[in-house]
C-alpha cells in the first residue's frame, strides 16, 4: 500500500561513479584495479593506510602476499589456469617427480600451479598498483628494517594509502556489517 522508497545519499554513488570513470580511463584492467583497490580499502584504517602487515585468521601476512592470495581465486576457470595445470602435470610427469599415486599427484600439481599464479598475480597486482598510484588513487610507500636500502624491497614491507577519489571505498568499507537477523526477528530501522 504504501511504498517507501530509500535513496543513498547523492554524493555516495556519484563518488563511486566518478572512481569508475577514472579506472576506465586510465587502467589498461579497470575490473582487476577495482578489485585491487576495494581489497585494499577493505582492510585500511580510518586514515587509508594498509600495510605492511595484516592479521588474519591469527597470523600476520604481508599485505601484497594476502593481496595475491585473495585475488587467485578469480582466474579459477580461466582456460589459461586449466591450461597451466596440464602444462604443469606433463613437466612433472617428464622430469619424473609426478607421483605415481593419482591423488598426490593431483595434490602435487595443484601446489605448483599456486606456486605460479602466485608469482604472476604478483607481477599483475604491481602493474595494477602502479596505474592506480599514477591516477592518484593511491599512494605508496615502503616500511620495514632497511629503509635507506638501495633495493625496494631489501627486508622492505609495501604500504598502501587510499588517496584521492578512492577515499569514497574508505567509507563503504568501514560500514558496520548488518546484524543477523533470525526468522520473524522485524528491523526497526
Amino acid at each position: 500500500m504504501f511504498h517507501r522508497t530509500i535513496t543513498p545519499a547523492p554524493h555516495a554513488a556519484s563518488d563511486l561513479a566518478t572512481l569508475l570513470d577514472l579506472l576506465a580511463e586510465v587502467s589498461s584492467r579497470p575490473r582487476y584495479a577495482f578489485m585491487v583497490l576495494n581489497l585494499i580499502a577493505e582492510v585500511a584504517g580510518a586514515n587509508g593506510k594498509a600495510g605492511p602487515f595484516i592479521v588474519r585468521d591469527g597470523a600476520s601476512i604481508p599485505l601484497r602476499d594476502w593481496l595475491g592470495q585473495s585475488l587467485t581465486p578469480m582466474g579459477g576457470r580461466d582456460p589459461r589456469r586449466l591450461a597451466l595445470a596440464d602444462r604443469v602435470r606433463e613437466e612433472l610427469a617428464a622430469d619424473g617427480t609426478l607421483p605415481a599415486d593419482p591423488a598426490l599427484a593431483k595434490t602435487c600439481v595443484a601446489a605448483e600451479v599456486r606456486h605460479r599464479v602466485l608469482a604472476s598475480g604478483k607481477t599483475n597486482l604491481s602493474r595494477a598498483v602502479s596505474e592506480l598510484v599514477r591516477a592518484g588513487l593511491l599512494r605508496r610507500h615502503y616500511a620495514g628494517d632497511y629503509v635507506d636500502h638501495h633495493n625496494r624491497g631489501g627486508q622492505r614491507h609495501v604500504v598502501y594509502t587510499v588517496v584521492g577519489r578512492a577515499r569514497c571505498l574508505l567509507a563503504r568499507s568501514a560500514s558496520p556489517p548488518a546484524r543477523d537477523r533470525r526468522q520473524g526477528e522485524l528491523a526497526l530501522n
